[in-house]
């Protein structure tokens, strides 16, 4: 046991990107922010952000709102009406981490597409459209996650979405974008989040992700969604009042943080070159584009939990999430020396492959 003199071993925690703590300098927007009641409109820190929002990626309206989860759902609700389906892919956010909310706020079913690394193209979405006959639920809706989460963190190719969205489009259904870190698309395709973003119908974006901010998300669209969407906002219990404190940590992120992103993704191909070395572990380190990346353990012996638990006691902290996969999330609060330091520990349980860092 180390005595109480000691220093405790810092934690390197790859859990999420919503691990982060605010910056400095987001501290100070906060205690110093100009606030009013947002529910009256009258908050005008967030009027900014929402303003600011909409400009950065070519929408008539945004809406500042707790969380990613609100968002998405009140999109929908605003796109569909009860007993449609969504056509998702099988392991998108709104299917499976968004506590049936589909069902229980809009009376809708998904409709989940198996697609390669997240990424749906238009043929798996046209075969899943249901047929125009009064007895079988109707589409409502498609969903696209950019980057795709749980497939770890995949980027969909601009070219792919703007198909997929224009011809949603000619068969009459409407586009939702959970783009919860959409700036890290933009970021690993070089391009602005409005030219990957613009042809779907509303998107949601977190700021609480790998921009850093404490809290908030917020859904963009044109002014009569963005009318209707401030409705349920409502009705689910997000407004806010004073929430220029959330807002001026939100702005901040939003002008400042997606410049350093690309450092983030840098950080996680060397964590994924390193963990490519270990044996028993298997993943394909050349898909990680971003700043997520999801690994098979079952070579090991062990489970992704039994795994997460032994690398928690050696201060590395990662998301078990079934029992061959773990997923690692690197973000703006571990540098390069953690990111080591969590292959280093990775290594002594798993294996003796070769030393991280060592010279190809």
């Amino acid at each position: 046991m180390p005595s109480q003199s000691e220093p405790r071993p810092s934690i390197v925690d790859l859990r999420s990107d919503t691990v982060t703590r605010p910056t400095p300098e987001m501290r100070r927007a906060m205690a110093e922010a100009e606030v009013g009641d947002d529910v009256y409109g009258e908050d005008p820190t967030v009027n900014r952000l929402e303003h600011r929002a909409a400009k950065i990626f070519g929408r008539e309206a945004a809406l500042f709102v707790p969380s990613g989860t609100m968002g998405n759902q009140i999109a929908i609700k605003v796109h569909t009406r009860p007993g449609q389906e969504i056509i998702c892919e099988e392991r998108a956010h709104i299917f499976n981490y968004e506590m049936a909310m589909l069902a229980h706020f809009s009376g809708c079913l998904a409709r989940p597409v198996p697609a390669l690394d997240g990424i749906l193209t238009w043929d798996r979405v046209e075969r899943a459209i249901a047929p125009k006959i009064y007895y079988r639920a109707q589409t409502g809706l498609i969903s696209l996650e950019n980057t795709h989460n749980m497939a770890g963190g995949t980027v969909y190719p601009a070219e792919v979405f703007n198909d997929i969205c224009e011809r949603a489009h000619q068969a009459g259904l409407p586009v939702h974008l959970d783009g919860a870190r959409i700036f890290n698309a933009a970021t690993a395709l070089g391009k602005p989040v409005a030219q990957i973003s613009g042809k779907a119908d509303s998107v949601m974006f977190c700021l609480s992700k790998g921009l850093g901010a404490p809290v908030g998300s917020l859904l963009v669209g044109s002014r009569a969604f963005i009318d209707q969407a401030r409705v349920y906002r409502k009705s689910l219990g997000g407004g806010m009042r004073q929430a220029g404190v959330l807002a001026a940590a939100g702005l901040i992120a939003l002008e400042k943080m997606p410049a350093r992103l690309a450092e983030d993704h840098a950080n996680a191909k060397f964590v994924a070159a390193g963990l490519a070395q270990i044996p028993g572990l298997r993943l394909d380190a050349s898909k990680v584009i971003t700043n997520i990346l999801v690994f098979n353990v079952a070579g090991t012996g062990m489970t992704s939990f039994d795994i997460c638990k032994k690398l928690a006691e050696h201060g590395v902290l990662a998301s078990g999430i079934d029992s061959e996969h773990i997923r690692m999330v690197t973000h703006m609060d571990v540098d390069r020396a953690g990111c080591t330091r969590a292959l280093e520990a990775v290594q002594a349980m798993c294996g003796h492959g070769r030393r991280v860092g060592a010279a190809d």
